[in-house]
């Protein structure tokens, strides 16, 4: 990449290159990011139409056909109660496979080795990649809070509490598969975890019911479920209502999201899985 020169100070001799990490750096986080999103854009029937029409059929079988015959659970009917688990399970399944896909991908064809050489830093290439699964993410939930306000009129009851969870659930789960992708050795591993590990924890997370309403030991069980935490969250930004803290929630959350980041960002680092 050719380098503009810029004016030199008196005491600079060596040409004024911009320092490695800063200009270029930040040109190539913009970069794979657009190419991340982009990606995603190009690709919206697979990416983004296919996991909304799947959640909306949820909320259609279970909220609209079921909910006259459900009591409702609390103060809250029940075609609104499975709203915030339905659109949480659906963004964190699309943040993960989008970084898990993606990153396995880039290895399998190896222009992984490109990013690798580039003068971006360890976090730059991590934000780069992260952002792909948080759009793809934010374009599913906002997709579907579309289309449940006007299916089930859900209530907006603590917009930053909303905006918060969304953010740390998606960026953990981006996070959380570009660690997979890095790992994986062929495609069925970038899907095992997504449809034997997520998925069921999502369905068992309080998605479809209060875990208050669980004998013991199944309540007590369901808090060692981190998915769980997520949900909550989210059902207290559009509901106002939960079963658990907001503050524990929103804790748990950011304490496997900063990891997750971390551990990514480690393995771009190291180049461990990612140099041939």
């Amino acid at each position: 990449m050719k380098i503009d020169r810029v004016r030199c100070l008196p005491e600079r001799r060596s040409g004024c290159a911009p320092p490695r990490g800063q200009i270029t750096g930040a040109q190539g986080m913009r970069w794979l990011a657009q190419r991340e999103t982009l990606r995603v854009s190009k690709l919206w029937t697979q990416t983004v139409l296919a996991p909304v029409i799947s959640a909306l059929l949820f909320i259609l079988v279970f909220g609209l056909s079921l909910g006259d015959r459900v009591r409702n659970v609390g103060t809250v009917e029940y075609d609104q109660f499975i709203v915030p688990g339905l659109i949480a399970m659906a963004m964190v399944q699309a943040a993960f496979a989008n970084n898990a896909s993606t990153i396995f991908q880039a290895r399998s064809e190896r222009y992984i080795n490109d990013i690798l050489s580039s003068p971006m830093h360890p976090w730059q290439m991590t934000i780069g990649f992260v952002v792909g699964g948080v759009f793809r993410g934010l374009l599913i939930g906002g997709s579907l809070l579309a289309a449940a306000l006007l299916l089930t009129g859900v209530p907006f009851e603590n917009p930053a509490a909303l905006a918060l969870t969304t953010v740390l659930c998606l960026v953990l789960f981006a996070a959380f598969g570009t660690v997979v992708g890095i790992y994986a050795e062929s495609w069925d591993n970038t899907t095992f975890i997504g449809n034997i590990v997520i998925l069921p924890l999502a369905f068992v997370g309080g998605t479809f019911y209060s875990v208050a309403l669980l004998p013991s030991p199944w309540e007590e069980l369901s808090h060692f479920n981190p998915i769980f935490y997520m949900v909550q969250a989210m059902r207290f930004g559009l509901l106002g209502e939960s079963d658990v803290s907001i503050w524990l929630s929103l804790g748990v959350t950011a304490a496997l999201a900063i990891p997750a980041y971390l551990w990514a960002q480690w393995l771009f680092s190291s180049g461990h899985k990612l140099k041939a």
